[in-house]
C-alpha cells in the first residue's frame, strides 16, 4: 500500500494519484537488503536501517565516450569578381546622351523633354448629413425597466423606486420607515408595520417576509419567513391573510 503525504488515504500498489484527494503520489522502490517498500528518495529503510546511499554510492560510475571530431574539409577557392566599369561623368546643363553604337562613330539621341505634372485629382463633393427629424434627438435614448405593483381592490399602480435596492412594504412607524405604504388601501388592519421586503439584484427582484403577525402569500401559497422569491410578471402578491390587500407584479 502507498499511504498519500497528502491525506494519509492508502492507495494500492502502483498507484500514481491519490484516490481520495488526487494528490501525486511518491515512487516507490525495494529495499536491497530487507526486500521492504520505500520511496525512491528516501535515505534509510524504515524496515532494517539499511543506509540507502550506500547502496547508490557503490554503483559504478558511467563513462561517457566522447565522439570523434569529423575531418576539416577545406573550402574550394572562389572565383574572382569581374572588374567593376566606371560610369561617364554627367555634363550639367546638356540636352543629349551619348549611347554607344556599333559604328566607329558616336551617335547622339536628344533627350525627350520632362513629362507634364498630373493634374491633382478633384477633391470629393462634401456628403449632406440627412435631415434630422423634427423633435429628434440624435442619440439613442436607453430604456430604463420599471416595475410596479397593481392593487387588485383597486387597481391602483404603486410604481417601485429605481434608487432603492431594497424596499420595505409596510405601514408608518418609528423603526423602518415603508417605501411602500398600504395604510390607505381597504383592510390594511393585516398589514403588519413592517411586513415584507422586495430586494433588488441586477435585474431580479426577490421578495421575502420579514416577520409580519398575517404572512405573505405568493400565488395564493404561504412564502415562510427568511426564503426569499423571484418575482416574476404576473406574479400574485396578498399581504395578510384572507387575500384583502393583493397586488399583481408587472414590468414594463
Amino acid at each position: 500500500m502507498i499511504v498519500c503525504p497528502n491525506c494519509n488515504h492508502q492507495n494500492p500498489d502502483g498507484a500514481i494519484q491519490c484516490e481520495a484527494c488526487y494528490t501525486p503520489l511518491p515512487v516507490m522502490s525495494s529495499c536491497p537488503n530487507c526486500g521492504a517498500a520505500v520511496q525512491s528518495d528516501a535515505t534509510f529503510c524504515g524496515q532494517c536501517g539499511y543506509d540507502l546511499r550506500s547502496n547508490e554510492s557503490s554503483l559504478p560510475p558511467t563513462v561517457v565516450a566522447a565522439a570523434p571530431l569529423a575531418p576539416t574539409v577545406a573550402a574550394p577557392p572562389l572565383p574572382a569578381p569581374d572588374p567593376l566599369v566606371a560610369p561617364e561623368p554627367l555634363v550639367a546643363g546638356a540636352t543629349s546622351a551619348r549611347v554607344p553604337s556599333s559604328s566607329p562613330e558616336e551617335s547622339t539621341v536628344a533627350t525627350p523633354p520632362p513629362a507634364a505634372p498630373a493634374p491633382a485629382a478633384a477633391a470629393p463633393a462634401p456628403v449632406a448629413a440627412p435631415p434630422r427629424a423634427a423633435g429628434g434627438s440624435s442619440k439613442t435614448e436607453l430604456q430604463v425597466q420599471t416595475a410596479k405593483l397593481l392593487h387588485v381592490q383597486t387597481n391602483k399602480e404603486l410604481e417601485l423606486p429605481q434608487h432603492l435596492s431594497v424596499i420595505h412594504i409596510g405601514k408608518p412607524n418609528d423603526r423602518i420607515p415603508p417605501d411602500i405604504d398600504v395604510s390607505g388601501f381597504q383592510h390594511s388592519e393585516v398589514v403588519s408595520r413592517v411586513h415584507a421586503d422586495i430586494r433588488v439584484e441586477g435585474d431580479g427582484y426577490y421578495i421575502e417576509d420579514v416577520g409580519s403577525a398575517n404572512g405573505t402569500y405568493i400565488n395564493n401559497f404561504p412564502l415562510p419567513t427568511g426564503n426569499r422569491h423571484r418575482l416574476r410578471p404576473g406574479d400574485r402578491i396578498a399581504l395578510g391573510k384572507g387575500d384583502m390587500v393583493t397586488f399583481l407584479f408587472q414590468i414594463s
